[in-house]
């Protein structure tokens, strides 16, 4: 039986009609690889003087979009964006910062899109005298250590760095932004913040590694974290031009930053209740991180505060920079086949235990300042308590090591507990000295 007119005009129908579909199914995935291909389209020229990240934006909307959430602020438990005041939280700190700018004001951090605007703010800068030196941090500052230099960064940098804090703050105008990170011609991560590139080569010069330059010797997941460890480091202030160093040359570890800054005789400060000779920890997340088992694992910052995301066929780096509290399932999970909710959980019981460790640990800091003051007012000479003094430099430089650290000891969480533990017996070493001193 011959099939039907119909029914061969239904064949062909379905057909043409499958055809259809398959055809722009592959015009389709053709068209997404191409995408996947070109990451971006030249809008505009970029150069190393383009500081705006509203002009990079048109080159790069999909990282643009993220970037500008830079300006929300969300609260984790111990952290996250929203602004508070340690010194009320906390007022222990108060004594344990007697003498030091951080005595005045003490605010938690609001991320890069404040950074500039928060060190314009800070009664540090506004009541006691300030370098240039913070603006290597806190700005968008490249095109103004070129043009103090005469085109030479690294004398620029000297030069900023030395003068005061509000003469030096004329020369920039923007917060942390795309220039720091990323070559303008082409696109590649870079570091290049002088401080960095002095202080990763004296680490990497006691590691046995001569000249190393990062832009040239890392891999690019190193990259993905030196962006970061740029400024998320401990530092102080080198020399009469006040020059940003890393104490790096001796290793990262806290008694091997400790052992570096004895050896050149640094000191922040006298400290205000006591005299002692105390250091002030900055921020040593990149210290910190590196003993931790996300270093060891390769891991990089960017994977856990920038992970990936998809927009259509195009993978880029999320540039809201976050804690992975408020991102798990792109922060963490990706990597701990876990519920969200026992990822928070895990996350949170490592923090609350340093939480705890840390608040024994400034309990007796404050019973040595305590103790200290009590033997000179029963009499004892300054040389009798010189011991005390010691260990209070220590006790101290170890609790702050970890209180400044912003993650509560997640980066290495035994790493920071064994700080804290050195912590707590050289205080009640220096309680002890300071009781029998004679």
């Amino acid at each position: 039986m011959k099939p039907s007119r119909w029914t061969n005009v239904l064949v062909g129908g379905a057909v043409a009609a499958a055809t259809f579909v398959v055809t722009m199914l592959l015009v389709n995935i053709r068209e997404r690889k191409q995408e996947a291909r070109e990451a971006y389209v030249r809008v505009v020229a970029l150069t190393e003087n383009t500081l705006d990240p509203v002009v990079w934006g048109r080159d790069f909307p999909r990282e643009f979009d993220s970037f500008q959430r830079n300006t929300e602020m969300h609260a984790t438990k111990y952290g996250g964006s929203v602004p508070f005041s340690h010194l009320d939280r906390d007022p222990r700190l108060k004594r344990i910062f007697a003498g030091y700018a951080f005595e005045l004001e003490y605010n938690k951090a609001r991320g890069h899109a404040w950074s500039l605007i928060d060190q314009d703010n800070t009664r540090r800068t506004r009541e006691r005298p300030q370098p240039g030196s913070c603006l290597q941090c806190h700005s968008s500052i490249l095109p103004a250590y070129r043009k103090a230099g005469g085109g030479d960064i690294m004398k620029g940098f000297e030069v900023v760095s030395s003068m005061p804090f509000p003469e030096a703050r004329k020369l920039v105008s923007h917060p942390i932004g795309c220039l720091e990170c990323h070559d303008p011609a082409s696109m590649q991560l870079r570091v290049t913040r002088p401080a960095f590139l002095y202080g990763i080569k004296a680490l990497k010069k006691s590691q046995g590694v001569e000249n190393y330059d990062p832009n040239t010797m890392a891999t690019r997941q190193e990259m993905r974290t030196y962006v970061c460890a740029q400024c998320h480091v401990e530092y102080y202030f080198s020399g009469a031009h006040k020059i940003v160093t890393y104490p790096w040359a001796k290793g990262l570890k806290v008694e091997q930053i400790e052992a570096y800054y004895d050896e050149i005789g640094f000191t922040d400060w006298k400290h205000g209740e006591t005299g002692a000779a105390v250091l002030k920890a900055q921020h040593p997340e990149f210290e910190t991180y590196s003993q931790g088992v996300h270093a060891r694992a390769g891991v990089a910052c960017a994977d856990c505060h920038m992970p990936f995301l998809r927009q259509g066929a195009m993978k880029v780096s999320d540039h809201h920079v976050r804690s992975p509290l408020e991102n798990l399932d792109r922060a963490c999970l990706t990597c701990h086949p876990v519920p969200a909710e026992e990822m928070k959980a895990r996350i949170e019981n490592i923090q609350d235990r340093h939480a705890a460790l840390l608040s024994r640990a400034e309990d007796a800091l404050v019973a040595l300042l305590d103790q200290v003051k009590a033997a000179r007012a029963a009499g004892a000479p300054d040389q009798a308590l010189e011991a005390a003094l010691r260990l209070q430099r220590r006790a101290q430089w170890r609790v702050d090591f970890v209180n400044a650290e912003n993650s509560m000891g997640f980066h290495a969480p035994q790493e920071s507990a064994r700080i804290l533990a050195e912590a707590i017996d050289y205080a009640r070493q220096g309680q002890i000295a300071a009781a029998t001193a004679r």
